[in-house]
C-alpha cells in the first residue's frame, strides 16, 4: 500500500516560518498531483495549495504570496514553505496525493500552531 508520511509542524510565533514535508512511498504508482489541506477546530477541511507533476500550482487566496508549494518528483515528495505565519493559519495540515487513474491518499496530519 502507498504510505504518506508528513513532518515539519510545530509551534511558531506570528510572522515566523515553517516548512512541511510529505513523502509517498511503497512503489508501483504514478502521482498526478500533490497538495496540502488544513482543518481548524470547528471548521471544514480546506485546500491550501496543490501542484501537479508538470509543475502547475494553485493557492488559497489567504496564503498566496506567503506560502510556496514545491515538489521533487524523483522522491515523490511535496513541500510547503510557510512564511509570514498568522494565528489564523493554526490548523492540522494534511498532505494529499492523487494517483493517476487511482485513489487518493492522505497523510496523518501535522499540527501547526501560530501563537504569541
Amino acid at each position: 500500500q502507498v504510505q504518506v508520511v508528513e513532518s515539519g509542524g510545530g509551534l511558531v510565533q506570528p510572522g515566523g516560518s515553517l516548512r512541511l514535508s510529505c513523502a509517498a512511498s511503497g512503489g508501483g504508482f504514478n502521482i498526478w498531483a500533490m497538495g496540502w489541506y488544513r482543518q481548524a477546530p470547528g471548521k471544514q477541511r480546506e485546500l491550501v495549495a496543490t501542484i501537479t507533476q508538470l509543475g502547475s500550482s494553485n493557492y488559497q487566496d489567504s496564503v498566496r504570496g506567503r506560502f510556496i508549494i514545491s515538489r521533487d518528483n524523483t522522491i515523490n515528495t511535496v513541500y510547503l514553505q510557510m512564511n509570514g505565519l498568522k494565528p489564523e493559519d493554526t490548523a492540522v495540515y494534511y498532505c494529499w496525493i492523487e494517483l493517476r487513474r487511482g485513489p487518493s491518499y492522505w497523510g496523518q496530519g501535522t499540527q501547526v500552531t501560530v501563537s504569541s
